[in-house]
């Protein structure tokens, strides 16, 4: 039961992360275009592009968590995933509406979450019981 309830987390999560990827890319689109430079824009854009990705992402994490309940490498890659857009993503959308640099760094942070998110995903996959 335990496994459902953590696929079914993966899920939602992944439901209302697309959803917000959506809703700011909007924003994005409509009330920020003429208020940021082209260059804050384009890292913005690229905030919702991962975003949204890793959205879907979650989404398969939950699904392949129903098929493979006991797969631990693939729950550990479902929170590094999620992890990786509060951290990539969200560092994007802060340092693009506000300039402040230091904000950035937290990018790289986001983008190993995603990398080893990634692998761990992978690696799960190949193996029957992880």
């Amino acid at each position: 039961m335990q496994h459902v309830q953590t696929a079914r987390k993966f899920m939602q999560i992944g439901g209302a992360s697309a959803f917000l990827a959506v809703l700011l890319g909007a924003f994005g689109a409509h009330a920020l275009r003429g208020r940021l430079s082209a260059e804050m824009l384009a890292i913005y854009q690229t905030g919702i592009q991962y975003h949204l990705v890793h959205a879907l992402a979650l989404l398969f994490v939950g699904l392949t968590l129903e098929r493979r309940p006991a797969n631990a490498l693939v729950v550990r890659a479902g929170w590094l995933l999620a992890g990786g857009i509060l951290f990539f993503s969200g560092s994007l959308y802060i340092f693009a509406l506000t300039g402040v640099r230091a904000l950035g760094a937290l990018a790289p942070i986001g983008g190993l979450c995603f990398l080893i998110g990634w692998l761990l995903f992978v690696v799960g996959l190949s193996r029957e019981s992880a």
